[in-house]
């Protein structure tokens, strides 16, 4: 292969190339008798991996010293790996198009950039007007996770978003909107809110997911009037201490 074949085969410019056998990155293959560097493939495998890496934000020098640590390894073993990233790169590009696609198939004004698999279960909560379970909904695009996590999740989640007796509670607290931080309703309300979701459900929520970080934890608060944010307060408070059961 000649620079401008292999640069084409990669998705590098001939440039590109040109600066990495200056540096030293990639060896300079011997020209031929009409004056034109040889490509082979271990170069196109070489020159691939040396993309991967700087499009994942190293600089050369971190480059260099991760294709020194994978010196002598076969171009099976290589092709291999570059195959699976391949595949990686396929299966996070179908994705962004189900999330595209569900963009596009939302009527205007209700889309909403989560997963698939999310719009399905947020579609099963019942129609409201509650401000409570509005604004839950909103917190609870940030546990959007794709693939088979994801599916077991919003299985779990399911029952509880649908259940009406779950948005009576959201009303409940909607009420307390007004109220001082020492009603009575608010450790009852708390009590059944967390009681509400299942064991089944917890469990399913990705470790990093669940309500933690004192930086978080004021800037949710903040969102509720003082009563409310008072139930939601334990709220977390027990779910974080199911977490560490």
């Amino acid at each position: 292969m000649r620079i401008g074949e292999i640069a084409a085969l990669v998705g590098v410019t001939t440039r590109a190339i040109r600066h990495y056998h200056h540096v030293g990155l990639l060896p300079e293959p011997e020209r031929r008798s009409n004056g034109y560097r040889a490509y082979g493939v271990r170069d196109a495998v070489l020159l691939a991996r040396v993309r991967r890496l700087t499009e994942l934000g190293l600089s050369l020098d971190e480059v260099r010293d991760v294709l020194a640590d994978d010196a002598g390894r076969d171009l099976a073993d290589v092709l291999e790996e570059l195959e699976a990233d391949l595949a990686r790169q396929e299966a996070e590009l179908a994705e962004r198009r189900r999330r595209l696609a569900v963009l596009l198939a939302a009527p205007p004004g209700e889309t909403d950039p989560v997963s698939p698999a999310l719009a399905a279960l947020l579609a099963k909560a019942p129609k409201t007007a509650s401000p409570s379970a509005a604004m839950d909904r909103e917190h609870l695009t940030l546990l959007d996770v794709s693939g088979a996590a994801g599916e077991e999740l919003y299985a779990a989640l399911a029952p509880l978003v649908a259940d009406p007796s779950v948005l009576a509670l959201y009303e409940r607290l909607d009420e307390l909107a007004d109220a001082p931080v020492d009603d009575p309703r608010i450790p009852v309300l708390a009590a059944e809110l967390v009681a509400a979701v299942t064991d089944e459900a917890f469990a399913a929520i990705p470790a990093d997911g669940r309500p933690a970080g004192e930086g978080f934890t004021i800037a949710l608060l903040a969102e509720y009037a003082p009563a409310q944010a008072e139930v939601v307060r334990r709220v977390m408070e027990a779910f974080m201490e199911r977490g560490r059961r």
